[in-house]
């Protein structure tokens, strides 16, 4: 069978397979084809992936004739116009943000994983696409906060005086929240943390930060590491908590979702009005909605001297380490749909059937089902 690596969309750095693993796939008589360039941005040339024994092909060839397509992201609309029935693909394709392109891939008959939606069990670990690329996205964002800050993160202590240490607080602590926790903490940063889950509270603390506590949270532990909805009167103390602590914040990161929701709205604009000027927020929500009243998408805003950085896709700014990890999440999956250099998905296993998307026509996903479903009675 042909496995095909296509260029990523205009902004994403990353590429789905990385020379190391097209070699593995090569010993296990998959041919890999890769679109001239689909590594570059992420530093793996053409030339690493014809040595690891893959073939370059043009876009058109590779949609024409792989039999499994790999991309991180959704293709080109020109690309996906083109795809013929019975072709596999695999991404991370955020099936409940987008449901009306599957609709289309079911439509026409194509099979689709999506590698966001595989279970978080410690089977799928290894194949754990949203925590491999959280983490760097944690670890990024405090590495962003610290070049935007105009202060110090450390403690000094000179003949000119003393400087007090940046107060950092993270709300969220799910993957990218503890990275996030672990990076600021090595830079010297005092550290608060908020989370609706009273059980990571061990962790946040095990790493040096102060735990914020809320009595009264909804059980997010069937959540996969996602915030849920809480009822109006937590909601109500949560805001009076973090009110306190962003009053007191030089930076604060942002990473609270869920999923197949627009991001809950933890910051609201009477709140950054107490920041005080230079603070800084990185909101990693931003790609649905974002976690502050003012956050825009891939765009940073002043707002009375606060620095606000919506940015959804960290992992893409460090795109070599990046593909790395997707390449070897992607790797490990694929061993359960590839048998003997041919495609033959298990839709019996648990992870083969979360990841599918669309498969013989029709929407396999229960939650994307009923998305469409909606959209279809509008």
């Amino acid at each position: 069978m042909i496995a095909g690596v296509l260029k990523e969309k205009t902004g994403e750095q990353r590429v789905s397979l990385v020379p190391e693993v097209v070699k593995q796939l090569s010993q296990q008589s998959v041919t890999v084809w890769v679109e001239p360039n689909a590594g570059a941005l992420a530093f793996y040339p053409d030339d690493a992936y014809t040595q690891a024994g893959a073939i370059i092909k043009p876009a058109a060839e590779i949609v024409q004739e792989a039999d499994i397509i790999l991309s991180i992201q959704l293709p080109e609309p020109a690309i996906w116009e083109n795809l013929q029935p019975g072709k596999i693909l695999a991404g991370v394709y955020q099936p409940l943000y987008n449901s009306r392109q599957m609709q289309q891939a079911a439509d026409r008959q194509l099979t689709l994983f999506s590698l966001d939606n595989i279970p978080r069990t410690t089977r799928a670990q290894s194949m754990d696409v949203l925590s491999s690329q959280a983490n760097i996205a944690g670890y990024k964002a405090v590495l962003l906060a610290a070049y935007t800050y105009s202060r110090y993160f450390p403690m000094f202590m000179t003949a000119a005086g003393s400087i007090a240490p940046a107060k950092v607080l993270i709300l969220g602590a799910g993957v990218a929240g503890l990275q996030a926790i672990a990076t600021a903490r090595r830079l010297g940063a005092v550290v608060e943390v908020f989370d609706t889950r009273p059980a990571v509270k061990e962790e946040v603390m095990s790493l040096g930060a102060r735990f914020i506590e809320v009595e009264g949270a909804a059980d997010a532990s069937a959540a996969g590491g996602y915030a849920v909805e809480q009822t109006e009167a937590y909601k109500r103390k949560q805001e009076e908590k973090i009110a306190a602590s962003i009053a007191k914040a030089d930076i604060v990161i942002t990473t609270a979702q869920i999923p197949g929701k627009t991001a809950p709205q933890l910051i609201s604009q009477e709140m950054l009005n107490t920041m005080r000027p230079g603070a800084v927020i990185v909101d990693l929500a931003a790609a649905t909605g974002g976690n502050t009243a003012l956050t825009k998408n891939d765009s940073t805003i002043l707002h009375n001297g606060v620095t606000i950085i919506g940015n959804s896709n960290l992992a893409a700014a460090m795109p070599a380490d990046a593909s790395k990890l997707y390449a070897r999440n992607l790797f490990n999956f694929l061993q359960l749909i590839i048998r003997n250099g041919q495609a033959v998905p298990d839709f019996e296993d648990d992870i083969v059937q979360g990841a599918c998307i669309t498969h013989n026509g029709a929407i396999t996903n229960e939650r994307v089902k009923a998305l469409c479903g909606l959209k279809e009675e509008v």
